[in-house]
């Protein structure tokens, strides 16, 4: 199966949560319709005197006139049968695109979680030059993909690799947003093409979180320094890249704990890893990696406010983007912050971690379909 076709099934609930309040959106003002836009009567017109022929002409015989053929059903022409093919939303019900519809629409776009600013924005854009058209759900959900993935677009960036060895990749964010299994997933990816990848258990104070990257390093072939319960993760963090450097290692991964960006003693932590490994290279950390859980909705803004003011951030991996009906988060977050999107998961398998493509994203969220 391919991502595309997996991210659209696990979507579903966000997808069919836009697609019936724009139903509903539609059919309201196709029920509210002035009855104005009705053909008007025309009045009756007095039938013309009738024509009598000179008496002294004879008229010629008429030809027999065949019996009629019974009318066969109306059939479109070949341009409304494309258009039916090929337009989105022909022959669907349809309503004119006016005020209150935009509002509406932004109402709608806001419950799936895209945030005030950016729903109005989208709105907006999807609404020029298109005041007063009659449009389709088909139609607004084609439109709404298509200004979601140019917003988008500019940030659809897979996780960028240089030649300066080890690159470190420090990975963050709270408790429970997938850190540990993304960073099992990347590693796993990373080896399998080629790439000589070490990983550090930073978050030396939850032994699952060790065994799961365990786990994964046995999967991938990828060795996993750990330390005692309750080591300075600074600390690891700054032996793991010694290890990584004398093994000439492409990647040096490093989990980190959850932390709630509430917590100012946490917070004080990270900044020490942060600390620690610039004193093994000055541009260390290369990569600072938020991982977000896509159910936490809007919270996840005010984790990337904070955490990028700790620990500088350079890009954003979204989880569980299968376990919410309000995946538009992501969304506010691009126009928001501008950060790279490196990759979004929709599950606990391998391949289900994949680079960020926001065509495909705009179309699994809104339901709206595309060739792939």
């Amino acid at each position: 199966m391919s991502f595309f076709k997996k991210l659209k099934d696990r979507m579903f609930n966000s997808s069919a949560r836009l697609e019936k309040g724009l139903e509903e959106i539609v059919e309201d003002g196709a029920a509210a319709a002035p009855a104005a836009e009705a053909p008007a009567e025309t009045p009756p017109v007095s039938a013309p005197a009738p024509v009598v022929p000179p008496l002294d002409v004879t008229p010629a015989p008429m030809p027999e006139t065949p019996a009629p053929a019974p009318e066969a059903p109306a059939r479109p022409g070949l341009l409304g049968r494309l258009v039916e093919r090929v337009v989105p939303g022909a022959g669907a019900p349809r309503r004119v695109l006016d005020d209150d519809m935009l509002e509406r629409l932004e109402e709608l776009l806001i419950a799936s979680d895209m945030g005030v600013d950016t729903a109005t924005r989208i709105a907006a854009n999807l609404a020029e030059g298109r005041m007063g058209r009659r449009l389709s759900v088909p139609e607004i959900k084609a439109l709404l993909a298509a200004e979601i993935a140019r917003v988008m677009e500019p940030v659809a960036r897979p996780l960028p690799l240089y030649a300066k060895r080890p690159q470190v990749v420090l990975v963050v964010g709270v408790n429970g947003s997938g850190k540990t299994t993304t960073i099992g997933k990347l590693a796993s990816q990373f080896r399998a093409a080629g790439k000589r990848v070490v990983i550090a258990a930073g978050d030396t104070f939850r032994a699952a979180a060790v065994e799961q990257l365990q786990i994964w390093g046995e999967r991938a072939g990828v060795p996993v320094m750990t330390a005692a319960h309750g080591t300075d993760p600074a600390s690891l963090a700054f032996d793991a890249y010694g290890r990584a450097e004398s093994e000439g290692a492409d990647l040096l991964l490093i989990d980190t704990a959850g932390r709630l960006q509430n917590r100012a003693d946490l917070m004080e932590e990270l900044a020490k890893i942060v600390r620690v490994l610039r004193k093994r290279d000055p541009e260390a950390p290369h990569n600072t990696v938020l991982v977000l859980d896509a159910t936490t909705g809007q919270n996840a803004l005010a984790q990337v406010e904070v955490f990028q003011r700790i620990a500088d951030v350079t890009g954003l991996v979204m989880t569980k983007l299968d376990g919410t009906a309000r995946g538009g988060v992501l969304v506010a977050l691009a126009d928001r912050f501008g950060l790279p999107i490196h990759a979004i998961g929709v599950g606990e398998q391998i391949d289900d971690l994949d680079a960020f493509d926001p065509e495909e994203f705009a179309a699994a969220l809104t339901g709206a379909e595309i060739d792939v």
